[in-house]
């Protein structure tokens, strides 16, 4: 019985490792799609920042309050479309910057404070990879403890419990 429990220990140290190893490429995978959607999104904008540089001091406000005030229909139309890329581009710089920093904050910001749609996109696409940096081993080494820990000290729990509820029929 006691190899079959070191050989259980080993297997959730590895997969506590393999699962802690992917932490730093789905933050890198993650990063660089914010990236991307950024660039695409500034790129979109940026016909209409070089209008409210010649016409409105740089501001887009100013633009996009001013194509909603025309009589024109079609310009009242794309100010509703120039207001949503602006408003994306302030979103995608918001998210880029919580990305920037140290490596444990940009993880933890790509686990628990992502954005829901990149993060779908990222996962569907997502490539398993091992990156051997330091990060890496840190973060596969942690989970794999971590994971280790737990699980065997519920199971510890559980036969505990088991066992204190056998004796207790026994003696009753």
């Amino acid at each position: 019985m006691k190899i079959v429990n070191d050989y259980v220990r080993l297997m959730l140290f590895c997969a506590g490792l393999l699962l802690g190893i992917q932490i730093p490429a789905l933050t890198d995978q993650y990063t660089k799609r914010v990236d991307a959607k950024l660039l695409e999104s500034s790129q979109v904008l940026a016909g209409f920042q070089l209008t409210a540089d010649r016409y409105f001091k740089g501001s887009i406000e100013q633009l996009i309050q001013h194509y909603k005030q025309s009589d024109d229909a079609v310009f009242k139309q794309d100010s509703q479309n120039i207001q949503f890329i602006y408003e994306r581009v302030k979103r995608l710089e918001a998210e880029y910057a919580a990305l920037q920093g140290n490596p444990l904050t940009q993880a933890l910001h790509a686990l628990f404070r992502y954005d829901n749609a990149i993060m779908q996109e990222t996962l569907a696409s997502y490539s398993y990879v091992i990156i051997l940096d330091p990060s890496a081993f840190i973060w596969g080494f942690a989970c794999a403890l971590f994971l280790s820990s737990v699980i065997e000290s519920l199971i510890k729990l559980l036969g505990l419990c088991i066992f204190k509820s056998r004796r207790a029929v026994k003696q009753g």
